[in-house]
């Protein structure tokens, strides 16, 4: 997940147009478009969906989430103070995992709002920010962490150059799996064994193979395409964001673009009661999308 202030807009475009097309109508509504839910916030990201079906979000430079309510399509403040979350998921107890890029930290919260700070660093140095994060079925966190340096941080000093992917196990041990030039988005699926990462600034997204915990295949290119943020649905159809979102087939094809009216659209998830609605993080905004395809299980 990415921020205002790098957004390489003129790559993703080029990349857009340089994607093929093939059939969609049996995954959007025709005539639908994106609708405004609220545009009351400053940097939209890291939307997760509980079990629920209710979306999570978080406003990083105002350190707040959020939680859209598919019931009423209303927007309430979850929680302020919360380390400067930026992307988000959420593990199988309906806990939310943050990456808290404050201090460099990730986060797990409980819905009656109990903090846990579940990392503070790697081999006894300050993480860049975690950016994005998945959850696998072993209770491990894939996550990566690239360098945006915020206004915000004090006294801060890069101790890893690297701009790296990682992997956290269940017992909490960090491993280093991955160098990248700016590693962002990331989602994994568990029934396909399979894991994408984006490289946002190298203009590239990365398909591996899952062959244990923490452990992968070699990274195999997806898209000529970075992404901000991305999600599956259940036909392993890959969703990215940066100009709008572009949707690819599992063979790395492009089949729809989604235009919405911001600047940037920096995440998606999939909500609402059967888990079918696109819920989209963008710039100052959010936006909801109904669809003939639902989340990846």
């Amino acid at each position: 997940m990415k921020n205002k202030w790098s957004l390489g807009v003129v790559g993703l475009v080029f990349a857009l147009q340089s994607c093929q097309s093939t059939n969609y109508t049996t995954m959007f509504y025709e005539n639908t478009e994106p609708k405004l839910v609220s545009d009351e916030f400053t940097f939209t990201e890291g939307p997760a969906t509980d079990k629920s079906g209710n979306v999570y979000f978080t406003d990083q430079p105002n350190d707040k989430i959020y939680v859209w309510d598919w019931k009423t399509d209303k927007i309430s403040l979850f929680m302020d103070k919360t380390g400067r979350a930026n992307g988000t998921y959420f593990d199988k107890n309906d806990n939310l995992i943050t990456c808290s890029d404050n201090q460099g930290e990730i986060w797990k919260i409980s819905k009656d709002k109990n903090i846990e700070v579940l990392s503070k660093g790697f081999e006894g140095k300050r993480l860049n920010g975690p950016n994005d994060l998945w959850l696998d079925d072993k209770g491990g966190i894939y996550f990566t962490d690239p360098l945006y340096k915020r206004d915000y941080w004090e006294n801060f000093k890069v101790e890893i150059p690297e701009k790296n992917l990682y992997y956290r196990n269940k017992n909490g041990k960090i491993s280093k799996l991955e160098t990248f030039v700016q590693p962002n988005g990331i989602i994994g699926a568990t029934k396909l064994n399979k894991l994408y990462v984006s490289d946002i600034d190298a203009g590239k997204t990365y398909v591996y193979d899952i062959l244990g915990e923490g452990k992968l295949s070699e990274k195999k290119l997806f898209c000529e395409m970075g992404s901000d943020g991305m999600t599956l649905d259940k036909d392993g159809n890959l969703y990215l964001t940066g100009d709008g979102v572009t949707v690819f087939n599992p063979k790395g094809e492009k089949i729809k673009h989604v235009k919405i009216p911001e600047d940037w659209t920096g995440n998606i998830t999939f909500g609402g009661e059967k888990n079918n609605i696109l819920f989209i993080t963008a710039s100052k905004s959010v936006y909801t999308l109904p669809t003939k395809t639902s989340a990846l299980k």
